[in-house]
């Protein structure tokens, strides 16, 4: 799979700067191979389906899903937060390696930023079409108006609003922004006079000078400063949803810490995922090289652990509080009741499958680093099920206990949210180049020619 040892070069062979434009961008210039067209075909079926399914709500309304009186909270929102989730991970690979000047992301940023951007998208469908009536979505803006209605600033959905649509504003900012130099190269490479024109414009008059580089640098570590606490933000403010109400399972501090690293966990996956496949369809292993998929691969590994302290500092608190409705929800309804098997899933595919990263041979195999990053993502998407459903679904009083099975238009919704994924990442690879060309050229001659001394060097 890789060589034996994982080299420190963040771009692999002795690549001059001609070869580097010539490679990355060879997406833009070059005619999409049959897998893009199927691959777009297969998104436009999943949109036809998702659709049909928004069709179906807005026309006959929210009862043509799974919910019941006691579950008024089912795929929409766990879809919600899971796609919120993947999305954290393009932004916080920006900011935060752009703050602590970590080189080794400049090959990843670009992919992971799009990744950001069409999550956050497919997370924000939810809500929307949640409400019942989208088209009264202005109603949660606060702007003056003669019908004397105003939001509710103390509700966190209202915090949810605000947080997630600036993120999204921020996350595209960046993205664009990022875009830049290497539109402007683009345009000057290309001999066709419309493509000129249109890279030419988004290029904003990108003339490459030193005076040019260093305030394009300047702005990039403002935006990545300012929009470093949204992104702790983001998923602490989803957190709060749960944790400022009275039910079992949910009236918890740990929710927004716990929200959080389970965000960055699941969206490094989704990264690793990506990442796996680019370098493969576009033969640029070169460029994702061992090096970037055994960091992101530690990055999961270490995460895991706090999630599965999380896990277990939630089962611990239940026992030790001695309150009935916080033992039953963990003991019984997810331990070893009604949503078990939803319960072991996530906690073998969270807390189990990524310890096997402490191998490093399991870190420079490309079969088990895939394998592992889909697991990861499947059980992220359990952990929300398991918090979502088995609280609401058995509370306080079993009277008004209820099972919960989703409806086709729940599934069709889900369903279309990933063909609005893939059609959006596969329109990204095929305009835009998939690894930033000026991050890539000042680092590759990063880590050449090392012989390190120790393992621990060499790691």
């Amino acid at each position: 799979m890789f060589s034996k040892k994982i080299s420190h070069a963040l771009v692999e062979g002795d690549k001059n700067f001609g070869q580097i434009s010539d490679e990355l961008l060879s997406n833009v210039e070059s005619k999409p191979a049959l897998w893009w067209y199927a691959g777009l075909t297969l998104g436009a079926i999943f949109l036809a389906i998702g659709g049909w399914a928004f069709y179906m709500t807005l026309s006959q309304g929210i009862g043509t899903w799974g919910l019941t009186n006691s579950v008024a909270w089912g795929w929409d929102v766990i879809n919600f937060v899971w796609w919120i989730g993947i999305g954290h991970a393009g932004t916080a690979f920006t900011i935060f390696f752009l703050v602590f000047r970590q080189k080794w992301a400049g090959s990843i940023n670009r992919s992971a930023e799009a990744m950001t951007v069409f999550a956050v998208m497919c997370a924000g469908l939810f809500p929307l079409i949640h409400m019942g009536r989208p088209w009264l979505a202005f109603f949660i803006m606060p702007y003056p108006n003669t019908r004397l209605l105003w939001v509710n600033y103390n509700s966190a959905l209202f915090w949810d609003v605000l947080a997630i649509s600036t993120y999204l504003i921020m996350s595209v900012t960046l993205w664009y922004l990022g875009m830049v130099p290497d539109l402007a190269t683009i345009a000057n490479r290309t001999k066709n006079k419309l493509r000129k024109t249109i890279y030419g414009i988004f290029s904003l008059g990108w003339n490459g000078s030193l005076y040019t580089y260093n305030r394009y640098e300047t702005l990039l570590k403002l935006l990545g400063g300012l929009a470093a606490p949204l992104v702790i933000s983001v998923h602490t403010i989803v957190s709060l949803n749960f944790a400022i109400s009275v039910l079992p399972g949910w009236h918890a501090t740990i929710l927004p810490p716990y929200f959080f690293v389970g965000a960055i966990f699941s969206g490094f996956a989704m990264v690793l995922t990506l990442m796996i496949l680019m370098r493969k369809v576009f033969n640029i292993s070169d460029y994702i090289t061992p090096k970037h998929l055994d960091n992101i691969a530690q990055v999961l590994k270490y995460s895991s652990l706090i999630i599965a302290l999380a896990y277990a500092t939630e089962i611990f608190i239940a026992w030790y509080s001695g309150v009935t409705y916080e033992i039953y929800t963990f003991f019984n309804a997810r331990a070893t009741g009604s949503f078990s098997t939803a319960f072991w899933i996530m906690v073998f595919c969270n807390a189990v499958v990524p310890q096997v990263f402490w191998w490093e041979k399991a870190r420079k195999n490309l079969l088990i680093l895939f394998a592992a990053s889909i697991l990861i993502n499947i059980g992220m998407w359990f952990e929300r099920f398991v918090i979502l459903v088995s609280s609401l679904a058995e509370d306080f009083l079993p009277s008004s206990w209820t099972p919960y099975q989703p409806a086709m238009v729940d599934i069709g919704i889900f369903v279309g949210t990933f063909g609005l994924f893939i059609v959006g990442m596969l329109l990204f690879v095929r305009f835009i180049p998939v690894i930033a060309v000026n991050e890539v050229k000042p680092i590759s001659r990063i880590g050449k020619n090392i012989n390190p001394k120790s393992e621990k060097d060499e790691l």
